[in-house]
């Protein structure tokens, strides 16, 4: 979205909209594709985008070091991902070969029915993100696992609720 202020070109910036990891559970649960829900613990528990979701190789998967190899992400870049615990067990469902649309509306709708929200996949990786920030992970090692160049690139990708700015607040407050 752009708008003109002053004469200059602005862009205006949405928040992104995130899912909790509560809603993340419910929506796995109702996700009955083993490749469906492999595909969306990517995108959430390693913060993966669409793309690089759907080229992944079993060669890529590295279990004694506990690491996914994401070959030429966005912007041509390579990156290590640590592989969470949750999908350990799921990994033989690699390399997903679903069609990219085809998960695209599978998201949607399984999120539709499941939390009543009808979100994108790369909701996920924006879920993700602000998940692990909230867990206590830093802004730095959220940008590593993200494979972003630069900082305030990730920063696009946190969100704080009202809520959260609150109860900070009131921490720090009383």
């Amino acid at each position: 979205m752009t708008s003109i202020t002053n004469n200059k070109m602005t862009k205006e910036r949405k928040l992104p909209e995130v899912i909790t990891i509560e809603e993340f559970n419910e929506l796995l649960k109702a996700t009955k594709k083993p490749q469906h829900k492999l595909a969306f613990k990517l995108g959430f528990l390693c913060c993966l985008r669409i793309a690089e979701v759907l080229s992944l190789k079993q060669e890529d998967i590295q279990k004694d070091r506990g690491f996914l190899f994401i070959r030429q992400g966005k912007g041509k870049k390579d990156r290590y991902v640590p592989i969470p615990s949750p999908i350990v067990r799921d990994l033989s469902n690699i390399p997903i070969t679903i069609k990219r649309r085809a998960l695209q509306d599978a998201i949607g709708k399984i999120s539709e029915r499941a939390i009543k929200k009808k979100i994108h996949f790369h909701t996920l990786r924006h879920s993700g993100a602000t998940y692990y920030l909230k867990q206590g992970m830093n802004l730095r090692e959220v940008q590593q696992l993200l494979g972003h160049s630069r900082i305030d690139t990730t920063t696009i990708y946190t969100h704080i609720s009202p809520n959260d700015l609150q109860n900070k607040f009131k921490e720090l407050w009383g």
